[in-house]
């Protein structure tokens, strides 16, 4: 089974959250990137990765067959988006949770079917449940079950493709009880979502007139030259 590093998950995980949730403003370019990476919601721990950083990552999943670099008709900066599900073989549902458990470490199933449904329609613990047998299930399992968190009740469960990835003996990031607070937040993501998306495009205008300006002064700086030339 495929071992990812820890900046690897992060990225992975905001490719496939991204296309789950903005599929509009999907592939990512790499700003884009960035700012997923690094955004303050829906993270945990909540890093400050750099866009070198995120370039190697992106290296060591092209390198995994876990990502592609794409360049949109129409685009002027390249563009990146995952293969997860062909290459892990999984279901939307299998992979929403793969993801929720990269990008938040390990959580319960209430919590698990709390906020990976923002992705994709998860209608009961139940059917979370059964996603969970399933990954646990393989050959190679890609999630486990791990003991309650100190002072809790329910178990936990975490992702396999990065094992050290989160500390398994700490508390969960927010308890069930707080689920309806998540839904709740997750009202205002999409506000959210929307910066980014408008981050994204600002960033790529400022590269865009970069490149014009450079262009422009390339060409009056031989236009002087030829000037200097016939003096």
């Amino acid at each position: 089974m495929l071992n990812l590093t820890p900046h690897e998950c992060r990225v992975l995980g905001v490719l496939v959250e991204k296309a789950q949730t903005t599929p509009q403003q999907y592939p990512l370019t790499l700003n884009a990137l960035v700012n997923g990476a690094n955004q303050k919601n829906n993270r945990e721990p909540v890093t400050n990765l750099s866009e070198e950083q995120v370039l190697q990552a992106l290296d060591g999943l092209r390198g995994k067959g876990l990502a592609r670099e794409v360049m949109l008709s129409g685009s002027r900066v390249e563009k990146f988006r995952h293969v997860a599900r062909e290459v892990l073989e999984v279901s939307t549902s299998e992979l929403v949770i793969l993801t929720e458990l990269l990008l938040r470490g390990p959580q319960t199933i209430g919590e698990l079917r709390g906020r990976a449904s923002r992705m994709h329609p998860l209608e009961s613990t139940e059917i979370v449940k059964n996603v969970l047998d399933s990954l646990m299930a393989r050959a190679e399992p890609m999630v486990r079950e791990l003991p309650p968190a100190p002072g809790d009740r329910a178990a936990r469960y975490a992702q396999l493709l990065s094992p050290d990835l989160h500390p398994i003996d700490a508390a969960a990031p927010a308890s069930p009880g707080k689920d309806l607070s998540e839904r709740a937040a997750g009202a205002g993501s999409n506000l959210e979502d929307r910066v980014e998306r408008l981050e994204s495009e600002l960033a790529e205008l400022r590269q865009v007139v970069q490149r014009i300006a450079r262009t422009v002064g390339d060409a009056q700086s031989e236009v002087g030259a030829d000037v200097s030339h016939q003096r």
